[in-house]
């Protein structure tokens, strides 16, 4: 089996955390950052290699590695659906229509690891690799977050509206505010790819379709950047039980 390579300091103490690093390679000037990572993995057992920066440019192929990276030899879990939905009594699940590029990906992953969503769902082909390009731009969120891999998108929709998860898509032509859906049950929302949005037959078989307001010169948001406001509207319903009423002191 090829390791897989997690590329930088946040990305690599990341998968120290999670696990399953089988060793470490830093350059001979570290810095306190990575003097951390060497104790990190020192106190797990984890294997650390000292080599010279030309050995870092040529694993890296290109990454900025800020003189850390780690091999991963086992490939990382895969959930079904089924697991999903099962590990939160009301799961927030993002799932991404042909989302490409990486920095996008590692984007959203690491969005939907701040918010606390249950997972992500994405297609096993025609999607962004899940590599060191992935893994910086989550800052380490992809050794955290829950991924699904399906074969149709649109398949992966019906199940999980079985499985009783209401499914929001994201798209510049949706009929409603994004502010307007009320997403405190179990909710999965779909974004769609770069520039093109929502596949047709996915976005029809959503139960709600929203847009966010554009009120300046350009018409649509990055979908990292989309996907984000999306999933803080979501936090913002769910906690606001838990938000204190300001009203009153003003």
């Amino acid at each position: 089996m090829t390791p897989r390579l997690v590329v930088g300091v946040h990305p690599v103490r990341e998968a120290l955390r999670a696990g399953g690093v089988q060793e470490v390679r830093v350059g001979q000037r570290a810095d306190s950052r990575v003097a951390d990572i060497v104790r990190l993995a020192e106190a797990d057992g984890v294997p650390v290699i000292r080599v010279d920066g030309a050995d870092l440019d040529r694993l890296a192929a290109g990454h900025r590695h800020q003189g850390v990276l780690a091999t991963l030899a086992d490939a990382p879990r895969r959930w079904t659906l089924e697991q999903l939905v099962a590990a939160d009594p009301r799961p927030l699940i993002v799932i991404l229509d042909g989302v490409e590029d990486p920095h996008n990906v590692g984007a959203i992953l690491r969005t939907a690891d701040a918010v606390g969503a249950t997972g992500v769902v994405r297609q096993d082909r025609h999607a962004a690799a899940l590599g060191p390009a992935a893994a910086r731009s989550s800052a380490g969120a992809v050794a955290h977050v829950r991924i699904a891999e399906v074969v149709n998108i649109v398949r992966a929709i019906e199940t999980l509206k079985a499985l009783g998860v209401w499914v929001v898509g994201l798209d510049a032509e949706g009929a409603q505010a994004y502010g307007t859906v009320d997403y405190r049950p179990g909710t999965a929302l779909v974004v769609g790819a770069e520039g093109e949005g929502l596949r047709r037959l996915v976005r029809e078989h959503c139960d709600f379709v929203v847009a966010l307001p554009m009120r300046g010169h350009v018409g649509s948001l990055n979908v990292s950047v989309a996907a984000g406001v999306l999933l803080y509207e979501v936090m913002r319903q769910r906690n606001v039980g838990d938000l204190p009423d300001v009203s009153e002191s003003r």
